[in-house]
């Protein structure tokens, strides 16, 4: 059943979002305004592949999957939408089927906005084509980086780099050392395999060798970064 209202944590997850708190506050009003609050358990199917577009939506807590399946069977994740980032919109403008699947990742905390309340939010703020258009820009880009690393980088270098942005992402610093940073995301290495393309065999033969390397720990509930400048060097060492 959905809750009508954020928690306060939620709320600021949502406020503190980088694009959505690039907004002016009548534009940012007028979308909270609109909004409903969707709450999902882990796994939970968000949106499928197919179906049409009847909301845009932004995390306020937990995380989304979003993956493919082939034609053979294999699950594909593409990425891990985090807290604050909105997704949905290109949906919103051609009005096509979503084409791909969206799965909570752990307990996750939706606020939604109806096509139909996106459409009047449109007609009232033109600030928003343009806040929009440069979301899409940072994705494009974000993408193109994505495809020159998978087809230039071998998978150490890939690996390291996804660990510095889920440690940046999602990051807790550590009781007892608070220079190391435990990746709050709980990833099995078959998750995290799926998102580099890789095999899980291939990934945790490159995540053993940086732990001998002192870059990084493997715990039960996950990983722990050690080092940042360490798997900073490793990243760029084949590029």
């Amino acid at each position: 059943m959905d809750e009508p209202i954020l928690t306060m944590e939620e709320r600021e997850a949502i406020n503190s979002g980088r694009w959505f708190n690039s907004l002016s506050p009548s534009l940012r009003h007028d979308i909270l305004r609109c909004a409903h609050v969707k709450r999902f358990k882990d796994g939970d199917l968000i949106v499928a592949r197919g179906d049409p577009p009847t909301e845009w939506s932004a995390v306020a807590r937990g995380a989304v999957r979003v993956s493919s399946t082939s034609l053979s069977g294999k699950q594909i994740t593409l990425t891990y939408v985090e807290p604050g980032v909105w997704f949905g919109d290109v949906a919103m403008f051609d009005g096509d089927q979503r084409t791909h699947d969206a799965y909570a990742h752990g307990a996750t905390t939706l606020l939604c906005v109806a096509r139909t309340d996106f459409q009047k939010i449109l007609a009232a703020h033109v600030e928003l084509y343009e806040a929009l258009m440069r979301l899409q820009a940072r994705r494009i880009r974000t993408l193109f980086g994505l495809v020159e690393d998978l087809n230039t980088l071998p998978l150490r270098a890939r690996l390291a780099k996804q660990l510095l942005h889920l440690v940046r992402s999602y990051g807790v610093p550590c009781l007892a050392d608070g220079s190391e940073m435990r990746i709050g995301l709980q990833l099995a290495q078959e998750e995290l395999a799926q998102l580099l393309g890789a095999s899980r065999q291939r990934v945790n033969q490159e995540l053993k060798s940086m732990e001998r390397e002192d870059a990084i720990r493997i715990e039960q509930g996950g990983v722990v970064v050690r080092n940042r400048d360490m798997l900073m060097r490793i990243a760029e060492a084949e590029t």
